[in-house]
């Protein structure tokens, strides 16, 4: 058996009954080491793959062979797995075995960075929104670009993932500039560095000032749309009910 499992985005409150008992009945667990790191009180007489950043791969291979020597394999994501997670590369490698020698596999759901960064923030995803990450280690950057310029055209409150590194410094100003085309300079903006975890900051802006804020791959930004406001501390996107 191998399963997939999200442990929401750190805080050890946010990660679900179900993905702790996961973890708990495991022989076996792998995931990014920083991950690992995590829920290293969970891992006490296990058996634990930990690799690096770009080693997601080799990563699940080495996770997927346990399972088929018959392990009880737990393999971590922060988050949700099926969001930016290893969900989708589990399950595309194990299909690409015969079906006769696939472990059973389970994807078992968990608290996204985005759900955790909007509850800090108050309600700003009420309505309809996208989430974009701005990483392009595996995603040609003229799409994302293009991604964020048709969200920001129909008018979604919008996520975005990975925002920020040492070596993508202006990724951020290009989405900002794209999103002033279609979006009012006044639009709310808000940045959760450490969503959940013990160094969790929040602020809100707006789209013409937020990139003068903290942002780094640990924030999660939140753009409103055009009904999105801002008023004591709370971001909020309204659904349309009267009050």
């Amino acid at each position: 058996m191998i399963k997939v499992i999200g442990i929401g985005p750190g805080g050890k409150e946010d990660m679900t009954p179900r993905a702790l008992n996961a973890i708990l009945e495991a022989d076996t667990v792998a995931g990014y080491n920083t991950y690992i790191k995590l829920i290293k009180h969970l891992l006490d007489g296990k058996n634990v793959i930990g690799t690096g950043m770009m080693q997601e791969v080799d990563r699940c291979k080495m996770a997927i062979e346990e399972a088929v020597k018959g392990h009880n394999v737990a393999v971590v994501s922060s988050g949700d797995s099926g969001v930016y997670g290893m969900a989708g590369l589990v399950l595309e490698l194990l299909l690409k075995l015969p079906k006769e020698e696939r472990p059973q596999v389970q994807i078992v759901a968990g608290l996204s960075a985005v759900n955790a960064a909007a509850a800090v923030l108050g309600a700003p995803l009420m309505h309809d929104f996208a989430i974009i990450s701005l990483s392009d280690l595996l995603t040609p950057w003229e799409l994302i670009k293009k991604r964020a310029d048709l969200a920001a055209q129909g008018d979604f409150v919008i996520g975005l993932y990975n925002p920020k590194s040492h070596k993508r410094v202006q990724h951020i100003e290009e989405i900002r500039e794209i999103m002033l085309k279609h979006k009012d300079p006044k639009t709310p903006v808000g940045i959760v560095n450490s969503a959940s975890r013990e160094n969790e900051t929040m602020v809100i802006s707006d789209l013409e000032n937020f990139t003068k804020e903290d942002i780094n791959m640990f924030s999660m930004v939140i753009i409103g749309n055009s009904k999105t406001f801002a008023k004591e501390g709370f971001m909020i996107t309204p659904r349309g009910y009267e009050v």
